[in-house]
């Protein structure tokens, strides 16, 4: 079998390592190779001006019994939960001592935290949901659900303060605050009545004596079998509970233009006592909304300074491999869980309750380093079509004074060849195609996210609401009548964008996307050059309506035929 050569990078990572090792002169020279890593590795801490930060709602002066607010009533008590908020920040809650082995007690941290405050009550999802679909911009829907998702806290806190920082849980002692989201006789209805795949909808899941263990049979997962898996002690998780809830849908329809990125979700059901995943990071941002039951969980910060913000999701961890938790808490219905990117968690039921939760997560390869994946490789490109220097034959003799077994040469032609590399480097910035890469992210977000879930004014006026109809043997009501009066706008405000392709000029969009991720190809059509501009000034007049009459087409009969 032919071996792989290794990369560049690959190269460099072990000369580096190598360098390390060796700065360690004072150290056993007998020590392991495990021990020698140990013992340089960089353990950067995370910066926690708090070091836990529990968000906490004074008392209400009314009972939780009472009337709850409607969706206008959002601002206002933001406002007065942030301002509580902000006079209890400097309270600094410690992790407490492990309440392993202890599953019986209920944890003091939560005790103390529970009598010094009553229920949180705020709106309801399906008020907020249908207030927020009176709101004209959909940019705007986003930050309103986002916004009433982590009451009592605001957004501009949370982006500030904890956003890719630190975990963050917030408490409100009101087990029904996201009821409406999911349950777990949805569940069950999901499991009857779809067709629900094991290791494709649905993974059944085991973690003993630190081993983790899927237990997926072939076939479709019905009631009978997973309710079994279920009473003898397994987890579950639903792994795209949009594709068979209209409500997960529509929520993370809605987030995904907040985040400019796709927003998914999973569905875990663990029963009491049980934990159903071994310790491990993940490569997204992290929302855990409680749902049901109760669940401990343990947060640890990254171990190595490479670890923070990670582009790519870890293995299974062992106990011995995590150090101590830096979090550790009881998360009740109607809290929230937050955690970067990075950061190794693991969550077990207590004896007592089982546990239902949704994760909402985003945000996945979405950092500048992604960005800079699609934009360098063009940008040299287009250097080396444009700049000679760039083609220019390299040193005759280079192999004898450069790589890694010459990194130690005291040589003049080596500073002068790495002088000479970091000014092309430099010199490369002035061939980056920026906007062509940002488009590039854009296909692929088009690509990725959910398609919106339309109010019922939307379908009335859009062509999911045209009367056309089979009646008496004939089609009636075919046309569409559009006149130079009429207002029109797009349905959402990412909803498509105008790409280059070649000497072609498409349009992307996502209306018409699976609600399964990739189940399907990219949306797009070819896009006459003499409507490029009625399209950009459709795409940039919105959420304003616009007349036919005021695209930018020169006759009637183009601005009704676009």
């Amino acid at each position: 079998m032919e071996k792989r050569c290794a990369s560049a990078y690959e190269i460099y990572k072990t000369c580096k390592r190598f360098q390390e090792e060796c700065i360690e002169e004072n150290k056993s020279a007998d020590c392991s190779p495990v021990q020698k890593r140990k013992r340089i590795r960089i353990k950067k801490k995370v910066t926690f001006h708090e070091d836990v930060q529990t968000f906490i709602q004074r008392s209400r002066s009314q009972s939780p019994k009472e009337e709850v607010p409607d969706h206008e009533s959002l601002n206002l008590a933001t406002k007065n939960h942030e301002a509580n908020w902000l006079t209890n920040r400097e309270k600094i809650l410690k992790p407490q001592k492990s309440i392993q082995g202890k599953r019986n007690e209920r944890s003091p941290f939560k005790k103390n935290l529970a009598s010094c405050q009553r229920p949180f009550v705020g709106p309801s999802l399906e008020s907020i949901l249908e207030g927020i679909g009176k709101i004209a911009d959909s940019r705007a829907r986003a930050d309103k659900l986002f916004e009433w998702l982590i009451l009592p806290v605001s957004p501009s806190i949370f982006f500030s303060d904890v956003w890719e920082k630190k975990p963050a849980l917030i408490t409100r002692h009101n087990p029904g605050y996201y009821k409406g989201l999911f349950s777990t006789e949805v569940f069950h209805k999901i499991l009857k009545e779809n067709d629900v795949q094991y290791g494709v909808n649905l993974d059944v899941t085991s973690y003993n004596n630190g081993q983790r263990q899927t237990h997926n049979p072939p076939g479709r997962a019905l009631p009978f079998s997973v309710w079994n898996y279920f009473k003898n002690g397994c987890s579950l998780r639903l792994l795209n509970p949009q594709a068979f809830s209209v409500t997960v849908w529509n929520v993370l329809s809605i987030l995904q233009e907040l985040f400019g990125s796709m927003a998914g979700a999973n569905v875990y059901l663990t029963p009491a006592g049980t934990q159903g995943f071994a310790p491990h990071y993940d490569d997204i941002e992290a929302f855990i909304i409680q749902l049901e039951g109760k669940k401990h969980w343990r947060v640890y910060q990254p171990r190595m300074a490479d670890e923070f913000l990670p582009q790519f999701s870890s293995p299974n961890f062992s106990q011995a491999e995590i150090g101590q938790p830096i979090l550790e808490v009881v998360v009740e219905a109607g809290d929230l869980l937050y955690f970067p990117r990075g950061f190794i968690h693991q969550g077990d039921c207590l004896p007592d309750a089982h546990s239902l939760h949704i994760t909402i997560s985003s945000y996945q390869k979405n950092s500048w380093g992604s960005l800079l994946e699609r934009l360098l490789p063009a940008a040299l490109q287009i250097a080396v079509e444009e700049d000679v220097e760039f083609r220019e034959g390299l040193p005759l003799d280079y192999f004898s004074y450069m790589g890694v077994q010459n990194s130690e040469k005291a040589d003049p032609r080596r500073q002068m060849f790495i002088d000479k590399v970091q000014r092309l480097i430099r010199k490369l910035s002035n061939f980056c195609p920026l906007d062509a890469a940002v488009d590039q992210k854009a296909k692929d977000y088009l690509h990725d996210c959910l398609p919106p879930v339309l109010t019922e004014e939307e379908k009335a006026t859009s062509v999911f609401g045209a009367s056309t109809r089979w009646e008496n043997g004939h089609v009636k009501d075919l046309a569409l009548r559009f006149k130079g009066k009429t207002k029109i706008r797009l349905l959402r405000r990412g909803i498509a964008r105008l790409f280059s392709e070649g000497e072609n000029i498409a349009l992307y969009y996502s209306l018409d996307n699976s609600r399964v991720y990739h189940k399907e190809e990219p949306k797009s059509f070819e896009v006459n050059s003499e409507h490029c501009d009625s399209i950009e000034f459709l795409i940039n007049s919105y959420p304003s309506f616009v007349t036919v009459d005021s695209l930018p087409c020169e006759k009637l009969v183009e601005k009704v035929s676009l």
